[in-house]
């Protein structure tokens, strides 16, 4: 008798496949096929107007600053936690998740009562004369915080399963600990760390809770994209908020295909070495 290796193989990938379809393939379907409604002409005069073009500009800058700077205090966030000891490390690990569990409105009404000008981060900025509510730079730390996690999650294992015996034999060649970061760790991180950009960024781009009390969603100048679809829909035109989301559909696939391009990439080059 021929016996699978997988026993239910087919039951679990049909739940999977049907799933998929219903939760991710099919809204994406009907998203499409609402924006393929209009013509070339009405599409392109809705997804290249001044105000969407400025919401655009908007979300994606502010997307990519938040998710430089989750690169880099993200990596030395799940350093620490990795690599050293210190009182409360478990409490600042817990607290790594919790924009995870907490709602993102309640995200963004806890920072708009922090950063604004009588507000305790506030007050303090405004005396240097930095103002962050209702300004691009409120965007920004609202969806640092909503991101941050992506960027520690998918590191903080990688760095917990890396062999110590490469780094002591780079050491015993009388490497630097820069060049030991560069040449041996890096290399080992990258995966990983593509992985957390790719979605810490997706995360920035469709952010709207967190972001939409710090932004005062001003047009032209602090309203994201994510706002000017929720506003299109109250007004009941549908085919207009269809047409504005496939834009960040596509930028979101267009991102995954580079992401994965640069994981494989990267994969080649770790396997090589």
């Amino acid at each position: 008798m021929r016996r699978n290796v997988l026993p239910g193989l087919r039951l679990s990938l049909g739940v999977t496949l049907l799933y998929v379809s219903l939760i991710v393939v099919l809204p994406l379907a009907a998203l499409v096929f609402k924006a393929a409604s209009l013509g070339p002409t009405d599409y392109w005069q809705i997804v290249s107007s001044s105000r969407a073009v400025a919401s655009y500009r908007v979300t994606v800058f502010t997307a990519l600053a938040a998710t430089v700077f989750n690169l880099f205090f993200g990596l030395a966030l799940a350093w620490a936690l990795v690599r050293y000891r210190f009182p409360g490390r478990r409490i600042v690990d817990a607290m790594v998740d919790l924009p995870f569990a907490l709602p993102t409105a309640v995200a963004g009404i806890s920072l708009t009562a922090l950063f604004t000008t009588n507000g305790f981060f506030g007050s303090i900025l405004s005396n240097f004369g930095v103002k962050v509510a209702y300004t691009p730079l409120g965007i920004m730390i609202a969806m640092c915080f909503t991101s941050l996690p992506f960027i520690v999650r998918t590191v903080q294992p990688v760095l917990e399963d890396l062999d110590p015996s490469l780094e002591e034999a780079a050491q015993s060649l009388g490497g630097s600990d820069w060049a030991i970061f560069r040449k041996v760790i890096l290399p080992l991180l990258t995966p990983a760390l593509l992985a957390g950009v790719s979605l810490s960024f997706a995360r920035c781009l469709g952010e709207f809770g967190a972001i939409i009390f710090i932004a005062g969603n001003q047009p032209m100048s602090t309203e994201i994209t994510a706002l000017l679809i929720f506003i299109r829909l109250e007004e009941y035109d549908y085919q207009a908020a269809a047409a504005i989301a496939s834009v960040l559909l596509f930028a979101a696939f267009l991102m995954l295909g580079i992401t994965n391009w640069l994981q494989a990439r990267a994969l080649r080059y770790t396997l090589r070495t």
